[in-house]
């Protein structure tokens, strides 16, 4: 997702490129086969899992992966920055941002994961962006990927979100699934929806089965983009110090080969995948199990990787070029093997 601006500002302006070079890469010599990789909990770990595991079981043979999973990415950029991780999973916008602040020292391996956002609703009715006119959205992410999405897709079609409906924020998502759960759908006045990632989507159906996915966002920006031609939703990626990188590029290709068994094997065994996913305690086995398939777990990289993310780039760019870190980044920014 997209990450708030303010808190990259408040909490790392001015600390990012010094941080960096100070820190590099540790003691890079000293444990160079092994690679530190850090991940959010939610999709991006979710695809990781079965390389988590074959890393644990080779542990002590040379050449590990080792995971830190963390539940926010205020967590995850200072070890990024002070070379604790080398590797990361992290909202794409973010990436960018990282990418001029330290002055192109950080470089996108792969994308890793599409749009996980969802209109849902409690009465069925929701059918179509038009049926969201005189709704209310109660949605979370103000200044974040579901706020620029979703004004996105709603511009796209003619509907003004100040005038043709109205969006509530709220600052957590159990916060949108209370709301709308409030709402009576015999009463005719009702008209919420709630805008939800996944898996949150399938933690909140396991805990109302009257929640419905009533659009998936990601299917409404791929339409657009086809007419515009640019870049997909995208909602995370996996990047690296390019100082690492450069040092280390056997382990880095070993990394990604690993990386892109592991996002096939979680999306072709859903039931074994979800065990393990609760196994590093992510979500529960239930919830990863409902969620995987909406999840859009993905691994792409190369030329097509650069495609896809620099047009999604170029459209957060078009609505705030702060979201991005100001300009859309070079050649350099996107690594191909």
């Amino acid at each position: 997702m997209i990450y708030n601006m303010k808190k990259i500002y408040i909490l790392f302006f001015g600390l990012a490129v010094f941080l960096f070079f100070m820190a590099g890469c540790g003691n890079k010599q000293e444990e160079a086969s092994d690679i530190h990789i850090t991940a959010l909990k939610g999709p991006t770990a979710m695809g990781m899992v079965k390389l988590m595991k074959e890393s644990e079981e080779n542990a002590g043979n040379g050449g590990s992966c080792q995971f830190t999973i963390a539940a926010s990415v205020d967590e995850v950029m200072p070890k990024l920055l002070q070379g604790e991780a080398d590797i990361a999973a992290i909202p794409a916008n973010l990436a960018s941002v990282l990418y001029h602040n330290t002055e192109g020292q950080i470089q996108v391996l792969a994308v890793n994961t599409l749009g996980v956002l969802y209109i849902v609703d409690i009465d069925g009715s929701v059918r179509s962006i038009e049926d969201l006119k005189g709704r209310t959205i109660y949605a979370s992410g103000k200044g974040a990927t579901p706020e620029y999405a979703l004004q996105y897709i709603l511009s796209a079609n003619g509907i003004d979100s100040d005038k043709d409906l109205t969006v509530e924020w709220k600052s957590e998502h159990s916060e949108c699934v209370s709301a709308l759960a409030g709402f009576d759908p015999k009463d005719s006045e009702s008209s919420a929806v709630a805008l939800l990632p996944q898996p949150f989507v399938a933690a909140a159906q396991a805990k109302n089965e009257k929640i419905r996915i009533a659009l998936d966002l990601t299917q409404e920006w791929d339409k657009l983009q086809e007419e515009e031609g640019q870049g997909a939703m995208i909602t995370g990626v996996i990047v690296g110090r390019k100082e690492f990188i450069e040092e280390n590029p056997e382990a880095v290709k070993k990394f990604m080969d690993a990386y892109k068994e592991s996002v096939e094997y979680v999306n072709q065994h859903i039931k074994e995948a979800s065990a393990l996913i609760e196994e590093y305690n992510i979500i529960s086995a239930a919830v990863a199990e409902k969620a995987l398939p909406y999840c859009n777990i993905v691994f792409i990289e190369g030329e097509e990787m650069k495609d896809k993310l620099s047009g999604y780039l170029d459209v957060l760019a078009g609505k705030n070029p702060k979201s991005i870190g100001g300009t859309i980044p070079g050649d350099e920014f996107y690594y191909i093997r």
